[in-house]
């Protein structure tokens, strides 16, 4: 396993960080731009997915919104859902699209030239991945007019709905590079998820597919049925265990830390746990409860009331542990667990009760295997767990996988599709009800005005469908 030293990538980062302005700024000739390898293309790439994006504003915003983590400081603040264009101008204007989706055009564009199918691979993988991800947070963004400067400056925004299929048949070809002879020139120590795996990399991708297919289960022109079909289908050649988890590792040293280390770090701004989230772990008796979280002073688990005036002594609290929160933490990216509680529902949703039970529990196996829990700590809480039934399946799924969807942004995607876990607004809210997306970014509004940025974060996403 390769971990992530962040200082050895940091010039890359710089060269190829903000999309095609400085890209292009560094080369004499504008109308043609000097090769960069993909070996250096590939590394900041993904240190941005995984540090700024996935453990990033976006990771750490839907923790707060799905009351896993609360602030320690007066409100109002992102828990009690203030949430302004300004604060999300960085995810857009210099993550995901530049540092993330320009870049990985200009390596697939390089490595289809040169016939590097493993690049193409990759590159098709985290692009669906980056995209999905832009798009379940704003709704309709650019995509067919996207990374044309100076041609196109002002990219119109394409439909979610669109977009779902760009999804799924960027990943289709990704399936198809990963299946390719080796290349001549092919990714190993540059990729810091797989290390070159290809047998990884196409795992992940069907992974994505059945992702994506459940999503759409109550989208306008989808059943369930039939998308639970779809993921079922994608999952049979997707991870195996937890061996295939998509992760980026770190060591830890001095600037490479794991985002979640610096998040909750005392200089973060006060995070902690939240009540919600320590409340439901201690009411089911959950094993995974001191790997999560930190004991308080007196010895106990208590997370902070969401969006309280009292601003405790957070020794009085109980902060993320370091299996999610030490300075060598993975941070995930997709999971086997996630794939088993997908599975768990699609078999719900396609052959009832029953037929869904022991994936289920195999899905709650997997999490505590993950965390190292003992195993009969694991199967004594499995046995308590509520049978499931037609009238409570999708509830007791998604309970579950909130827990272990832990840090995930994936389980406020869930919550908007689902409705669990049903959460209470916090004390003192800044709007009164949970926001079902982001606003769109104060630069992209005057940079690039379109009709679709006049949405509220109380609308919802075309898949979010009632």
């Amino acid at each position: 396993m390769r971990r992530l030293h962040i200082a050895t990538i940091f010039l890359s980062t710089v060269l190829l960080g903000s999309g095609c302005k400085k890209f292009l700024d560094v080369n004499k000739d504008p109308n043609n731009p000097m090769e960069v390898s993909e070996k250096l293309i590939l590394p900041p790439v993904e240190v941005t997915v995984s540090t700024q994006v996935v453990g990033g504003f976006n990771g750490v915003n839907g923790a707060y919104w799905m009351q896993q983590l609360s602030q320690n400081q007066p409100s109002p603040g992102q828990e009690t859902y203030r949430i302004f264009p300004v604060d999300v101008d960085n995810t857009w204007t210099f993550y995901i699209y530049p540092n993330i989706l320009n870049n990985l055009r200009l390596m697939m564009d390089q490595a289809r030239a040169a016939g590097h199918n493993e690049y193409m691979a990759i590159g098709k993988t985290l692009f669906a991945f980056n995209l999905a991800i832009a798009t379940d947070i704003w709704g309709n963004v650019p995509y067919t007019d996207a990374m044309k400067l100076p041609a196109i400056s002002r990219p119109k925004y394409d439909s979610q709905e669109s977009i779902y299929q760009v999804l799924q048949s960027t990943l289709d070809s990704a399936i198809y590079y990963a299946s390719q002879p080796k290349s001549a020139i092919a990714p190993g120590g540059d990729d810091y998820i797989y290390q070159g795996n290809m047998a990884k990399w196409k795992k992940l991708a069907y992974m994505l597919k059945a992702r994506f297919y459940l999503r759409l289960t109550k989208a306008p022109g989808h059943t369930a049925a039939a998308q639970a079909d779809l993921a079922l289908a994608a999952l049979a050649n997707a991870f195996a265990d937890n061996s295939d988890n998509a992760m980026v590792t770190y060591t830890g040293a001095a600037q490479a830390e794991s985002p979640w280390f610096k998040n909750t770090e005392p200089g973060a701004g006060g995070v902690v746990m939240n009540k919600t989230f320590i409340d439901f772990l201690k009411s089911n008796n959950d094993p995974r409860l001191p790997i999560i979280a930190t004991t308080d002073a007196d010895g106990g688990y208590t997370g902070r009331t969401p969006g309280a005036t009292t601003v405790p002594d957070p020794t009085v609290l109980s902060q993320v542990n370091s299996f999610y929160a030490s300075a060598d933490a993975p941070l995930y990216l997709a999971t086997y667990t996630e794939a088993m509680f997908i599975k768990a529902e699609a078999t719900f949703l396609k052959s009832g009760a029953a037929a869904a039970t022991p994936v289920y529990q195999a899905a709650i196996k997997a999490h505590m295997d993950m965390l190292k829990v003992g195993a009969a700590d694991a199967q004594t809480y499995i046995n308590s767990r509520p049978a499931l039934t037609a009238a409570n399946a999708i509830q007791q799924i998604i309970y579950e996988k909130y827990v272990a969807g832990f840090l995930s942004i994936e389980t406020f995607n869930d919550w908007r599709r689902t409705g669990y876990p049903q959460l209470s607004l916090p004390e003192n809210p800044f709007v009164n009800y949970i926001p079902r997306r982001w606003p769109y970014p104060s630069n992209e509004i005057l940079a690039n005005p379109q009709p679709d940025q006049k949405v509220t974060t109380a609308d919802r996403v075309w898949w979010d469908a009632k």
